[in-house]
């Protein structure tokens, strides 16, 4: 009877060691596929989305100037174009 529990531990000592290799060999194969991943990226120039949020962000500073820069000009030049216009329309006073 002592030698059926003895061969009980060592099969759940076998099994746990398989368990325990079956475990590192599949971090190492994460790891592994996770490297390879990482240079297929790489290798593509990809962009980050912090990087991309970054300048989605950027471009939408550089519209919203330009829509400022664009209404300016327009008013100056509705000024400008009023001002010539009473530069060449002659005085009634006098």
């Amino acid at each position: 009877m002592s030698d059926r529990p003895r061969f009980f531990d060592d099969l759940a000592g076998v099994a746990g060691g398989a368990f325990s290799a079956l475990t590192g060999l599949r971090e190492e194969l994460h790891a592994m596929v996770r490297t390879r991943i990482d240079e297929v990226l790489a290798s593509l120039d990809l962009v980050r989305r912090d990087e991309l949020d970054v300048a989605r962000e950027l471009a939408a500073r550089a519209r919203s100037a330009q829509e400022d820069a664009d209404q300016r000009l327009r008013a100056m030049e509705e000024r400008l174009s009023d001002l010539e216009k009473a530069l060449t329309t002659p005085s009634t006073e006098g």
